[in-house]
C-alpha cells in the first residue's frame, strides 16, 4: 500500500552553497551595471550581422530564380510544379464538384463511420461554409489541407514505425522534432517563400513540415507500447518481423495512430490559415484581408468557416479512430435522438421516419450486393453511395447545378460591423465611469506591459536575465541545460533582437501567470466536481478545435489591436493544458493515498495542499509546459495586430521584403522559445521523479 512519505534524501539536489553563489551573482551583476554601461543593456556593437548576409542571400536566390540557375531549373522549379499539379488538380475537382454531391459523400462517410448523429453535424457544418458565401474558399482550404496531411502522414508514419523499430534513428528523430513543435510557425514560412515563392506550394510545404511531428510521436509512441506478450507469441508462432508489423503491431498501435492523425489535421490546419500570408488564398485570404481592413464582421464569417471546418475534420478523424460502423445497428437504440426521451410520441414518430429511410437504403444496398463477387460484399455500402452519387452527380450537371447559391446567402457582416460599432462606442467607457474596454486596455498598456517592458529591457541587466535562467535550469539538476540556456540567450543578444525580445518576454510572462491563476483553480474545481468536468469539458473541446488565427477576431470586436488584444487571445487560446491537466492529475492521484491523509485527520483542503497537489504537480506542470509553448505562438501571431515585441518583427519583416529582419527574430523567437521550453520540461521530470518517490511502497 502506498503511504505519504516525503522524498528521498538521495534524490538530486543543489548545494545551499550555489545559491548563495548565484544570489551573489544576481546583485554583483545589478549594481556593477550602473557603473558598466556595458552590462546595462545589450550592447549594440556585438551584433553579429545576421541581417545583411541573410538579404544578400535572398537577393542571390531571386536573381538566379530569374537567371534560371541550375539549382532552380532542375530541382526547384520540377518539384514546386508536381506540388503544384497535384494541389490545383484536388483544389479544381473539390470547386467543380456540385455541392450537393459533397455534402452527401461528407454525410455518407461520416454516417459509416460513426452514425446519424455525426452525419447531420457534418452536413450542418458544410451548408454553413456555403450560407456564409465561402463555398468556394472552403474547398480551396480543404482541398491545400488535404493535400498537406496525405503528405504529412506518408512521411510521418513509415519515420514513425522506423523510429519505434531503431532506438538510434529514434534518438536522432526525437530533437528533430522537439525543434520542428517548438518553433513558431512563421519561421516555417521564411525559407519555403524563400526557395518556393508564394501561392499554394510554399504553403503546403510549411503546412507538412508543421503537421509531421505528432505523426511521426504518435506512431513511433503506439507501436513501442505493444504489450511485450502479444510480441512473444507472434515469434512463437513463426511471424517474420514484416509479418509482426503488419498483422500485429500497427494493428494494435492504430488508436494512437489515428490520434496522431487527428493531431495533424488539427495543425495543419492552423497552418492552413496562416499560410495565407504568402498567398496560399482560401478561407485564411478572407480573414487576413478582413483583419487588415479591420472588418470585423468578414473577418468573423470567415472565422467561423474556420471553425466548423475544424470541428467536421476534427469529429471525423475521431470516428475514424473509433471505427464504429455507425450504419450497421448494433444496439437497439435511437438513431438520431437521445434515448432519456424514449416513451415520448413524437420522438418515436421521427425515429420511425428514419428507419424507414435506412431500411430503403438497406434495401438498394442488399440488390447491389447480390451482383458483387463473393469476396467483394463487404464492401456493399461503399459501392452503393457511389453509385447514388454518380447519379446524383450526373443530375446535377444535366440541371446546371454547381456552385452553391449565392441567393442563400445569410451574411452576418453587416450586423456584426453594426454590433461592434455599438460595442466600440457603449463599452469602450461606460457612462464616463473609469469603466470599459477603453481603460482596461489603457491600464494594462499603462501599468502593467510598458512597465515590464521596460523593466526588462532597461532596469534589469542582461547578465542578471541570463543568470536568472541560468539558476532556474541549474535547480532543474541538469548542468548541460543550464550551459546551453546561458549560450541561447546570449546569441538572442548576438542578433541584435535582445530589446524585443524581452518585450514578448514580458507578455508572455503576464499570459502565462494569467493562465495559471485562472486554470489552475478552474482545474482543482473539475477534480472535485464531475458536474462542473462535464460542463466545461465541451467549452475546453471547442477552444481547442478552433484554430489561432480565428481568437484574434473576437478580441479585436472589444479591444481593437495591439498588445492587450494579443494578451487575451493568449490566455483564451493557452490556458486550456493547464485546466486540463490539472484536472487530470488530481483525479489520478491514488486512493489509498487519499484515504490514509483522510485517515491521519486531514480536512479537503489539506489534503488538497499537501497531498494531491504534490502528488500531480508533474500533471499540472506539464499543463503549464504547453500553456507556454503555446503561449509563445499566439505571442508571434498577435504581432499581426499590432502586438510589439518579436512577433511584430516577423510581420514588418515580411511586409517589408526584409528577410535579413523575419529570420532573426524567428530565430530569437525559437532560442527564447526552446529555453522556456526545456526548463519548465526539466521541472515537469524533477517533479515526477518526486512524486514517483513519494509514493513509495
Amino acid at each position: 500500500m502506498a503511504t505519504l512519505t516525503t522524498p528521498n534524501s538521495s534524490s538530486k539536489r543543489q548545494p545551499p552553497v550555489t545559491g548563495l553563489i548565484l544570489l551573489g551573482l544576481l546583485i554583483g551583476f545589478f549594481f556593477l551595471a550602473t557603473a558598466v554601461p556595458i552590462l546595462d543593456t545589450f550592447p549594440e556593437s556585438w551584433n553579429i550581422g545576421l541581417r545583411d548576409p541573410l538579404n544578400e542571400f535572398k537577393r542571390w536566390v531571386v536573381v538566379n530564380r530569374s537567371e534560371d540557375h541550375w539549382l532552380f531549373l532542375f530541382i526547384f522549379e520540377p518539384f514546386t510544379a508536381v506540388l503544384d499539379f497535384f494541389i490545383r488538380l484536388l483544389e479544381d475537382f473539390l470547386v467543380w464538384l456540385p455541392w450537393p454531391v459533397t455534402i452527401l459523400a461528407f454525410f455518407f462517410t461520416a454516417n459509416y463511420f460513426s452514425g446519424l448523429r455525426l452525419g447531420l453535424l457534418v452536413t450542418a457544418c458544410l451548408l454553413l461554409m456555403g450560407l456564409f458565401g465561402l463555398w468556394e474558399e472552403s474547398m480551396e482550404t480543404l482541398a491545400l489541407m488535404s493535400f498537406s496531411v496525405i503528405v504529412s502522414l506518408l512521411i510521418g508514419i513509415p519515420l514513425g514505425i522506423w523510429a519505434a523499430r531503431n532506438d538510434r534513428v529514434d534518438k536522432i528523430l526525437r530533437p528533430i522534432m522537439d525543434t520542428m513543435q517548438t518553433m513558431p510557425i512563421f519561421v516555417y514560412l521564411i525559407p519555403v517563400l524563400l526557395f518556393f515563392g508564394v501561392a499554394r506550394v510554399p504553403s503546403a510545404i510549411a503546412t507538412i513540415i508543421y503537421a509531421l511531428p505528432p505523426a511521426v510521436r504518435l506512431t513511433s509512441l503506439g507501436i513501442r507500447n505493444v504489450p511485450a506478450d502479444a510480441l512473444e507469441a507472434a515469434d512463437a508462432f513463426g511471424s517474420t518481423d514484416r509479418q509482426k508489423l503488419r498483422k500485429v503491431q500497427i494493428p494494435m498501435a492504430m488508436p494512437s495512430i489515428l490520434a496522431g492523425v487527428n493531431q495533424t489535421i488539427m495543425m495543419a490546419l492552423s497552418i492552413v490559415v496562416l499560410a495565407a500570408l504568402i498567398g496560399s488564398g482560401g478561407l485564411g485570404d478572407v480573414v487576413l484581408r478582413a483583419l487588415r481592413r479591420l472588418n470585423v464582421g468578414s473577418a468573423l464569417e470567415g472565422g467561423l468557416a474556420i471553425v466548423v471546418m475544424a470541428i467536421l475534420l476534427d469529429r471525423l478523424s475521431v470516428a475514424f479512430g473509433n471505427i464504429e460502423y455507425g450504419s450497421e445497428r448494433r444496439f437497439q437504440g435511437y438513431r438520431l435522438l437521445s434515448d432519456r426521451w424514449q416513451g415520448a410520441k413524437w420522438v418515436q414518430v421521427v425515429e420511425r421516419v428514419i428507419d424507414t429511410v435506412y431500411s430503403r437504403f438497406s434495401q438498394a444496398q442488399q440488390l447491389i450486393e447480390k451482383r458483387l463477387p463473393a469476396q467483394q460484399q463487404h464492401r456493399s455500402y461503399t459501392v452503393s453511395v457511389l453509385v447514388g452519387l454518380v447519379v446524383l452527380l450526373i443530375v446535377c450537371l444535366i440541371f446546371g447545378i454547381d456552385s452553391f447559391p449565392r441567393d442563400w446567402n445569410i451574411g452576418i457582416d453587416r450586423p456584426v460591423d453594426s454590433f461592434v460599432e455599438w460595442m466600440q462606442i457603449n463599452l469602450y467607457n461606460i457612462n464616463d465611469s473609469g469603466i470599459g474596454t477603453g481603460p482596461f486596455r489603457d491600464f494594462l498598456i499603462i501599468q502593467i506591459f510598458i512597465p515590464l517592458a521596460n523593466f526588462l529591457t532597461n532596469i534589469v541587466p542582461w547578465p542578471v536575465i541570463i543568470l536568472i535562467f541560468a539558476a532556474f535550469a541549474w535547480y532543474s539538476g541538469d548542468q548541460r541545460l543550464t550551459a546551453s540556456v546561458i549560450l541561447m540567450l546570449f546569441f538572442i543578444g548576438l542578433t541584435g533582437m535582445w530589446p524585443f525580445a524581452m518585450d514578448t518576454l514580458g507578455q508572455v510572462i503576464i499570459a502565462v501567470l494569467v493562465c495559471i491563476i485562472i486554470g489552475v483553480p478552474i482545474g482543482i474545481w473539475a477534480s472535485r466536481n464531475d458536474q462542473v468536468d462535464l460542463f466545461i469539458r465541451p467549452i475546453l473541446d471547442f477552444l481547442q478545435t478552433i484554430p489561432i488565427f480565428v481568437y484574434l477576431v473576437p478580441v479585436i470586436m472589444l479591444f481593437g489591436s495591439g498588445s492587450v488584444a494579443g494578451l487575451i487571445a493568449s490566455v483564451l487560446y493557452s490556458a486550456v493544458p493547464v485546466i486540463r491537466l490539472t484536472n487530470l492529475g488530481i483525479r489520478q492521484v491514488d486512493e489509498t493515498v487519499k484515504e490514509s491523509a483522510e485517515a491521519f485527520g486531514s480536512t479537503r483542503w489539506q489534503k488538497l495542499i499537501k497531498v494531491e497537489i504534490p502528488l500531480a504537480l508533474p500533471s499540472i506542470m506539464l499543463g503549464i509546459n504547453q500553456t507556454i509553448v503555446m503561449v509563445l505562438a499566439m505571442v508571434i501571431i498577435a504581432g499581426l495586430i499590432g502586438a510589439t515585441g518579436l512577433g511584430l518583427e516577423v510581420i514588418q519583416g515580411f511586409a517589408n521584403d526584409n528577410l535579413g529582419r523575419s529570420v532573426e527574430a524567428g530565430l530569437a523567437m525559437v532560442l527564447l522559445a526552446i529555453v522556456i521550453d526545456r526548463i519548465t520540461q526539466s521541472y515537469a521530470n524533477k517533479a515526477s521523479e518526486s512524486a514517483n518517490i513519494s509514493q513509495s511502497h
